[in-house]
Parts: structure tokens; sequence; C-alpha cells
């Protein structure tokens, strides 16, 4: 059975070029565009990881989000890589070991994405 990705971003061609990718490596990919629809695919497809951006319709709609998978004890257990231009806009960026208790995230990812990077942080947390 090929595991299950979910991205949540409202750029629609980042969406395009993360499945095109991902879908080389031969993963099942689905897609939101906001945090409500992501929390509702996520119920609805059990994905294996999720892939979530920061700012969508909200400059912390991604953290919302993130809140809200890890409170549903049905997705708790599912990595989220969250991806970002944060450090771009605001110049804040985000350290796993160091924001984990503020924001439950597994990974963070600074836009734009690489190839290589994506990839490396998906096997990863997919444990391939």
């Amino acid at each position: 059975m090929r595991s299950k990705v979910l991205i949540i971003d409202d750029d629609v061609d980042i969406q395009d070029v993360m499945t095109a990718i991902l879908e080389q490596e031969g993963l099942e990919v689905h897609s939101a565009e906001d945090g409500t629809e992501g929390l509702a695919k996520a119920r609805e497809i059990h994905p294996n990881l999720i892939i979530l951006d920061v700012m969508m319709n909200s400059q912390d709609e991604g953290f919302q989000t993130a809140y809200q998978i890890k409170a549903d004890p049905d997705l708790a257990h599912v990595p989220i890589v969250m991806i970002t231009s944060v450090s771009k806009v605001t110049g804040f960026s985000f350290n796993k070991e160091q924001d984990e208790e503020f924001l439950p995230v597994s990974d963070f990812i600074d836009k734009p994405v690489s190839r290589e990077k994506l990839l490396d942080v998906v096997r990863k947390h997919l444990g391939k």
C-alpha cells in the first residue's frame, strides 16, 4: 500500500510542483487549499504525512491547523512538516528543538523548497 501525503497550501502552483515530485516517488498525494479543507481531508484519508503551509488565509492559519490536527486523537500521530516563507517575510525562523513545545510539528522547511530537501524530509518521516 502506498503512503499518503496531504499537502495543505493555498498556493496551487506549489501544490502542483510538490505533487509531481512526490508522485514520482510512488506516493499517493492529496491536497487542500486551506486549514479547514485540510483538516477535513486529513480526517477522510488518514494520511501518513502532512505538509502544511504557515501563511494561508491568515498569517498563522498553519499554526492553528497544526494544533487542531494534534488535538484529534485519530490524527495526533501523523507527522507534520511545516513549510514556510515566514523567515523571508518577517526574519523570524523556526527551530524544531527550540519551538517544539510552542508548535507541535515534526520538521520545518523554508520556501522555496528544493526537490532534494523535500524528498529528504518526506523520506525521513515516512521511514523510507
